[in-house]
């Protein structure tokens, strides 16, 4: 096994995610398996439990694993299917630990950071990067790793040192070092700085690892000639291997970007793999990225949610409205609405809040009610959903947003004012929305419905079942406590609801449409975290064709095999 190390330093956000996934991007148009390890050295021991202001959303896996946004930028950008071993925690490590000192298994020893932690994470690392990750058998030819945090960060330690030994136990021509780091430009002198960078490397090299490539962050401009002979005088990697990763258009130019400097080719030579290696073919993603960049028209697309403080709270969701866009060559404007804006008691307190968030939700051709959990903001997005429906707009309810659907359809149509989901009101009179049996009331994390479940469709001329072309059912993705009751499903069909999907038992609703609506479907799952690029997923797809009244064409073009 050869492993790629990309860490950070400087300062964090710098992108190591985009680059690591992109690396990954070009060794595999090199012909060559890939597989990815995000390492993040909280105490967590998942993502599940965290708030998303604080680290971004919770990318659900296959197996359930509740991981980091960027193991969702690994499977869009490798088109994989990671596990929650993919993701190391400080709180995983510790535990395994642990557990086995509680077992006798380190036989009365003293167990310490150096050898018992630092032997567990290499263990994990080589472990887990023997999994096959694209379907077929084997395993793969290169693990890109990502270190989380920057380089310095105590919580990090353990782990710096456990892949200096990991390093020399595989020996230098399968292990690579890419360390990600910021130049920054001085506004009044507009001169590019490389100290920065060099105290970044000495403090890596003086815990061991020494880079075999800089990829360095430069805001508009690339980097320059001179910049580059300062970082090998004082960084001792050649010019050769010093990468300008500066702004692009968007990010599916990163792997162009990297193919351009030969990065392959350096990474490639490290790793003592150009014999098998062949030239990368990045046709698809010059061919994406060049689309996205000349596309002119648009389409306003209303996010109506919780967190829209921060975007990477929702960026699976951005990015399968993006892939959809592409698909059907717009661009998306997503207009942010805090559902809290929309509800009434804001007329008083927030005003020009309150009239700029209607407004937007006028204007806009299509909405979309993503997840959350707690009951912030539900008002605001249960009139969401109810102009939608009253007013034709093409509407996407995902997990809560369906439930949202459901319970102004009870009170609009049905008539139970009180009408509610117990998530929000235990004494409600009318529980359209319930608590979920499987799950527990104590324990937080890792007690929902998670991960891949099967949907089956009730019937073929359903537009859900259209838009994903015509199986007899799909897995997505679910993440969610609170289902909608079954003993409501009769009197809300009669009323002109329609439950499309189901699970397998029959009893949890999957898929909700609103037969003469154009377009409002609810789905109890996240179909977000499977779309990919030139792959989009198919509610988001059917919510941007019809905001732009192309659906019913479009269905007849696949329902005709063309």
């Amino acid at each position: 096994m050869k492993y790629v190390l990309v860490t950070g330093g400087v300062v964090s956000g710098l992108g190591k995610g985009v680059t690591a996934s992109s690396i990954g991007v070009v060794l595999k148009a090199c012909g060559l398996r890939v597989t990815s390890i995000k390492i993040d050295p909280y105490l967590n021991t998942d993502a599940g439990t965290m708030s998303p202001f604080e680290h971004g959303e919770v990318f659900v896996l296959d197996d359930g694993g509740e991981v980091d946004l960027d193991l969702g930028n690994y499977e869009r950008f490798l088109d994989a299917t990671l596990t929650k071993e993919n993701n190391i925690t400080t709180g995983k490590i510790y535990q395994s630990v642990l557990d086995k000192e509680r077992r006798g298994d380190y036989l009365g020893k003293t167990v310490q950071v150096v050898p018992h932690i630092t032997d567990a994470i290499k263990d994990w690392i080589e472990s887990v990067a023997l999994i096959p990750v694209d379907g077929k058998q084997g395993h793969a030819d290169v693990c890109v790793i990502e270190l989380g945090g920057t380089v310095g960060d105590i919580e990090s330690m353990p782990f710096i040192e456990a892949l200096r030994q990991l390093s020399f136990s595989v020996g230098k021509d399968n292990f690579c070092l890419i360390h990600v780091s910021l130049i920054p430009v001085l506004g009044v002198v507009g001169e590019q700085k490389t100290k920065p960078t060099q105290h970044s490397v000495r403090e890596l090299r003086a815990l061991g690892l020494t880079p075999h490539l800089l990829a360095c962050r430069s805001a508009q401009q690339p980097l320059l000639d001179n910049t580059k002979e300062k970082l090998t005088q004082f960084c001792h990697v050649p010019a050769a291997n010093i990468l300008s990763i500066h702004d692009v258009p968007n990010i599916w130019h990163i792997p162009l970007l990297l193919r351009n400097q030969n990065a392959h080719h350096s990474i490639l030579k490290q790793l003592d793999l150009l014999s098998i290696a062949t030239i990368p073919d990045l046709e698809a993603w010059n061919r994406r990225a060049e689309t996205f960049d000349n596309l002119t028209d648009s389409v306003r697309i209303a996010m109506v949610g919780k967190y829209v403080g921060l975007a990477d709270s929702y960026l699976s969701v951005v990015k399968a409205l993006l892939h959809a866009c592409i698909a059907c060559s717009l661009k998306p404007s997503i207009d942010w609405i805090a559902a809290s804006d929309l509800e009434d008691d804001s007329a008083q307190l927030t005003p020009e809040a309150h009239a700029a968030a209607w407004k937007t939700l006028r204007n806009a051709e299509c909405v979309i009610v993503p997840g959350g959990f707690g009951d912030r903001g539900i008002r605001g997005m249960i009139l969401a959903a109810k102009y939608a429906r009253e007013n034709n707009v093409p509407y996407l309810g995902i997990c809560l947003g369906m439930q949202i659907s459901v319970i102004e359809y009870a009170r609009s149509v049905l008539g139970l004012e009180r009408a509610n989901s117990t998530e929000f009101d235990e004494q409600t009179p009318d529980p359209v929305v319930i608590f979920m049996p499987e799950g527990s009331r104590t324990h937080m994390g890792s007690t929902m419905r998670l991960g891949s479940r099967r949907t089956l469709f009730q019937t073929p001329d359903c537009l859900t079942s259209k838009l994903y072309c015509n199986p007899q059912y799909v897995d997505e993705r679910h993440r969610h406590r609170y289902e909608v009751n079954p003993d409501v499903i009769g009197v809300l069909e009669q009323a002109g609801l329609k439950f499309v999907g189901k699970d397998e038992t029959g009893k949890r609703m999957e898929v909700l449409e609103l037969p003469g609506h154009p377009f409002y479907v609810g789905v109890q799952f996240h179909p977000e975290f499977k779309s990919r690029p030139g792959k989009p997923s198919a509610p988001f797809l059917g919510l941007i064709l019809s905001a732009r009244g192309q659906l019913e064409a479009y269905l007849g073009r696949h329902q005709n095999g063309s």
